[in-house]
């Protein structure tokens, strides 16, 4: 076993060592400045003092989200704390997100907390990061360590990236199917932000200063838990005929659709040569015009990512390229078999085993599942129906937790600037517990799809083969929800009464059989997950 003396100690006396530096840098130019002003350095202890009274405090507040190195790392010595931190968090960082906003904030809290609860997704999967730690907390916990045992209880966790690097980190933490899920604060590194804005994270690229992560670290100590809809979604098409290559290539997929993941051997899709992806989604699921601007931006950043470098640059380009597509003009410049009621049939189930037709008006050309009120960097596309209109068409509030999911159609580019007015929305199509799409051939040869930012090409029939397209509640996540957090709760005291809204996430699959459900209790994201064997399963149950 490996010896380590007091981790914390070491970590304390660098950032004090730091901050000292920083501290007698800014007391001289104090001092200078009196002197030129007073003639004197009569009064410069004042700002010494005060100076060691901010640093005193940022080191206690810091204690409160330390996680010792033998709890992160195996094997090590046992290292004995005087206190239990309040809020241990464990942070995973794209880096590659923002530009250099990323790497810069990786650097400053490997700085600020111990460098081995930091982790930068472009080298670790969140996956394997959480089984190591999880599984040597059920060692030190059966060994009697009571700190193991309360840092699990206290553990929160931090993300920092787009949309999609956070659904990814959200379907990893569901998969592992923890007896006490940690909650997660999400940091917003990249272009619409929308998962951090809907909980009071803000939708503007953070800074990478110690101050500005010192603050956010703050508001992660304050911040409520908040539970939130899970929805899984999976994905059936047949393979090209003689060909070996799955329809959709692994890398366009985004990280929270895993291709090469069939349901049962029994399923007669799968006897007939259909491929199956599954993956899930929190924030959205839309197909058409939005997902080809965000295919056509992707594409454009993957050929030059060196234009991307900030959050502004990939708007303005984003918005451009809205209007070269000519979405401004769909109805001369796009035809109208591009349209989503001449690519699909939808069909949503409102109550159990009770599946309709949903009519889609002709002229619809986007279509959005939508689970939080923000879309496209901020913008509520359901809004709010007024009383009246909710009650005849039995509407109920847009909760993030009621195990609804709400469906809203846009026209053109024209329809979502309507977005930007105070009461503003697309379509209100429906409100359901299942969406189902069902594609057959016709005029287009593909579409675009779109989950949580990510969007990817889809390839529709060319024959008389069906591609289908299912959403589906599939339990919640606990999230960490700011001061200024615009989602709302069906549990939250001050909301009207939801009685109508409670669900059982059992009777979301229906009519499914044992062995698709089984298929369905998972989003993918987490395969590598595996509990070493002499890990008493018990602990996690």
């Amino acid at each position: 076993m490996e010896k380590k003396g007091s981790g914390y100690a070491r970590l304390l006396w660098n950032r004090l060592r730091n901050s000292v530096r920083s501290c007698r840098v800014k007391l001289r130019d104090v001092k200078s400045y009196r002197y030129r002003a007073l003639g004197s350095f009569h009064s410069s202890k004042m700002p010494s003092r005060e100076m060691g009274s901010n640093v005193a405090e940022t080191e206690q507040m810091l204690k409160e989200f330390y996680i010792p190195d033998y709890i992160l790392v195996p094997n090590l010595e046992m290292e004995k704390l005087s206190y239990v931190p309040k809020c241990p968090v464990i942070v995973f960082i794209n880096s590659r997100s923002g530009g250099q906003l990323g790497g810069n904030l990786l650097a400053t809290y490997r700085e600020l907390l111990n460098k081995d609860q930091v982790f930068d997704l472009g080298e670790e999967a969140p996956d394997k990061v959480l089984h190591g730690i999880y599984s040597n907390l059920e060692k030190l916990k059966s060994i009697g360590d009571d700190l193991a045992a309360q840092v699990e209880n206290n553990l929160r966790l931090i993300v920092a990236g787009g949309d999609g690097t956070a659904s990814w980190l959200l379907g990893v933490v569901s998969d592992l199917k923890l007896p006490h899920p940690p909650p997660i604060a999400t940091v917003p590194l990249g272009t619409g932000n929308n998962l951090p804005y809907s909980f009071g994270w803000g939708k503007k690229n953070p800074g990478t200063d110690r101050q500005a992560v010192e603050s956010f670290l703050h508001q992660v100590l304050k911040a409520r838990e908040m539970k939130i809809d899970s929805w899984h979604i999976i994905m059936r098409m047949r393979a090209p005929n003689g060909s070996t290559c799955d329809p959709i290539a692994p890398l366009e997929l985004p990280h929270s659709l895993h291709a090469f993941h069939r349901v049962s051997h029994t399923d007669k899709l799968n006897v007939e040569g259909y491929h199956t992806f599954r993956g899930g989604f929190w924030n959205y699921f839309s197909m058409g015009m939005d997902a080809q601007v965000s295919y056509a931006f992707h594409s454009e950043r993957k050929l030059h990512p060196e234009k991307f470098k900030n959050q502004l640059v990939n708007q303005t380009t984003y918005a451009k390229l809205g209007c070269t597509q000519g979405w401004f003009c769909a109805s001369l410049l796009h035809p109208s078999s591009r349209n989503i009621a001449q690519l699909a049939k939808v069909k949503i189930l409102k109550r159990h085993g009770h599946w309709e037709d949903l009519r889609i008006p002709s002229s619809i050309r986007s279509i959005i599942c939508l689970n939080l009120p923000s879309f496209s960097g901020g913008l509520n596309p359901w809004g709010t129906p007024n009383p009246r209109k909710a009650r005849d068409r039995d509407l109920t509030p847009p909760y993030v937790d009621d195990g609804l999911i709400e469906i809203v159609g846009f026209r053109d580019a024209w329809h979502g600037l309507v977005l930007l007015a105070p009461k503003g929305h697309g379509t209100r199509l429906a409100q359901g517990r299942k969406v189902r799409f069902e594609f057959h051939k016709g005029a287009a040869d593909c579409t675009y799809m779109r989950i949580d930012g990510e969007p990817w090409k889809q390839p529709l029939p060319e024959n008389d083969d069906t591609v289908m397209v299912e959403i589906s509640h599939l339990g919640q996540v606990n999230m960490l929800a700011a001061q200024h957090c615009i989602a709302k709760s069906v549990h939250d005291p001050s909301t009207p009464s939801a009685a109508n809204s409670q669900h059982d996430d059992e009777d979301s699959w229906g009519e499914d059989s044992d062995e698709e459900l089984e298929e369905r209790r998972k989003f993918g994201a987490a395969d590598t997950f595996r509990l070493p064997e002499d890990v008493d399963i018990a602990h996690l149950s």
